[in-house]
């Protein structure tokens, strides 16, 4: 196999814990940083923030329920994370880490 062939194979670990193409990848936070951009987008994002991030238990809450809050934080974490990055690529910083405030 070929140094270029070899190389167009190697996969990345995302940030979303899953292996890739680094083309994939790249693909998959532009297509999410197009969606969230969208006025109609924005408010999506929002309103995900508002049923998950900006959601706050008290201490009565239970397991099975924290732990479901805490799998629905995770997925709009990586979709903000992601259409984060997507804006990086976009601009021409794809080898930048992204911030994470």
């Amino acid at each position: 196999m070929s140094k270029a062939a070899s190389k167009s194979n190697k996969s990345v670990l995302s940030m979303d814990g899953v292996m890739r193409q680094p083309e994939q990848d790249q693909q998959i936070s532009m297509n999410i940083a197009a969606l969230f951009s969208s006025p109609a987008g924005k408010v999506t994002l929002e309103y995900l923030k508002s049923i998950s991030i900006n959601n706050v238990y008290g201490p009565d809450v239970s397991s099975d329920t924290l732990r479901h809050v805490e799998g629905q934080r995770y997925i709009v974490g990586v979709l903000e994370q992601r259409a984060k990055q997507g804006h990086a690529i976009k601009a021409g910083q794809s080898n930048k880490k992204v911030d994470k405030k």
